[in-house]
């Protein structure tokens, strides 16, 4: 299970741990899964990101792995595979809303961090330079560089909510993109979450889809995904 930006492993809240895939490692290895969860720093560059996401899956006692990612998470395997010769540990890659062509959502907070140098202040504390990355301009040049692997299977989950149905902290950006760019999970357009074959199309805003939102049964759909991978014979 590979995270998106801001990911973490687990966390502390309200006297309580949490992991990013909420409740998903626990309720997958019961049905007799191997789970790993490689922990990536939250936010630096892409290449930092991939190099460490590839070191990691490297050390994972297994011939082939199936990646699941959430969000970012997805490019950062993606890279990874393209760039850090990782095609003979992956099977297949899997993910999901993941922002392939970039979010508006992105294009709109680089404008503001530049617009309120951003980057120059928080540059000695935090590298924000993964924000960037999702932007449609980046994106587009990622795509041109980072081809897919021969040998690896891509599919994707794509994701979309009604405005009424998302978490109410995801209401104002799914207006924004509505307006630009129609269907969306609160963060990614339908129409970039799309990359190799769609094996599903769920209801869900970008938080639920690992757990984070109510209304979404994040638990039963990890767990058809993973049924479709072995169906599959991954």
């Amino acid at each position: 299970l590979a995270h998106g930006l801001l990911g973490f492993d687990k966390i502390a809240f309200a006297g309580r741990e949490h992991s990013y895939f909420r409740g998903v490692t626990g309720h997958l290895m019961r049905t007799g899964a191997e789970v790993h969860r490689p922990r990536v720093p939250s936010s630096e560059s892409r290449a930092a990101l991939a190099g460490e996401l590839a070191r990691l899956v490297r050390m994972i006692p297994a011939e082939k792995v199936n990646v699941i990612a959430h969000s970012m998470g997805g490019l950062d395997v993606r890279y990874a595979i393209g760039s850090f010769a990782l095609a003979d540990r992956v099977a297949a890659l899997v993910p999901v809303g993941t922002p392939h062509l970039g979010t508006p959502v992105a294009d709109l907070g680089a404008r503001l961090s530049d617009l309120l140098k951003l980057k120059s202040l928080l540059g000695r504390v935090v590298d924000i330079d993964a924000f960037y990355d999702l932007t449609t301009e980046r994106m587009e040049r990622f795509n041109r560089e980072i081809v897919d692997a021969p040998g690896v299977v891509y599919g994707s989950v794509v994701a979309r909510i009604e405005r009424a149905r998302a978490h109410p902290l995801l209401w104002p950006t799914h207006v924004y993109l509505s307006e630009r760019s129609g269907d969306n999970d609160g963060i990614v357009p339908v129409a970039s979450q799309r990359w190799g074959e769609v094996w599903k199309e769920i209801d869900a805003d970008h938080w639920g889809q690992i757990g984070w939102s109510p209304g979404f049964d994040a638990l039963a759909f990890y767990e058809q995904l993973l049924r479709e991978l072995r169906e599959r014979g991954f």
